[in-house]
């Protein structure tokens, strides 16, 4: 297994596919860092050479926020929005979705397990 920014990438894989298991990295910049680094996009990270992976974890190092640092700073994010008490600082905090879903029927995801509530006897 090749190994970049703390993260045991698939060998067995094309190199565009398996650079997105680092966190942070996705299809497109996967795509930007391979042309970068002058490797093609169809080959496996097996067929790698050891100049090819150095070059592609200098890449990543230097140029782009992922893992541990990248996953603080969106829990900064979310810390400081329930701080301040905005809309989607107080979604948060109570656990319900953030974006503007609708959450009569759906939502379970977020508000967890379904919690019955008992009718009044007329």
């Amino acid at each position: 297994m090749a190994r970049i920014a703390g993260v045991d990438i698939p060998t067995h894989k094309r190199g565009e596919i398996s650079l997105t298991y680092i966190f942070g990295i996705g299809r497109s910049t996967a795509q930007k860092v391979l042309d970068q680094a002058g490797v093609s996009r169809e080959t496996k990270v097996k067929d790698w050479t050891d100049e090819q992976l150095t070059k592609i974890r200098e890449i990543i190092s230097s140029n782009i926020t992922t893992e541990g640092e990248l996953r603080s700073q969106v829990q900064l994010n979310i810390k400081r929005l329930m701080d301040i008490g905005c809309y989607r600082g107080i979604r948060h905090r109570i656990g319900l979705p953030v974006n503007g879903q609708s959450t009569k029927n759906n939502a379970r995801t977020r508000k967890g397990k379904k919690k019955t509530v008992a009718n009044k006897k007329k």
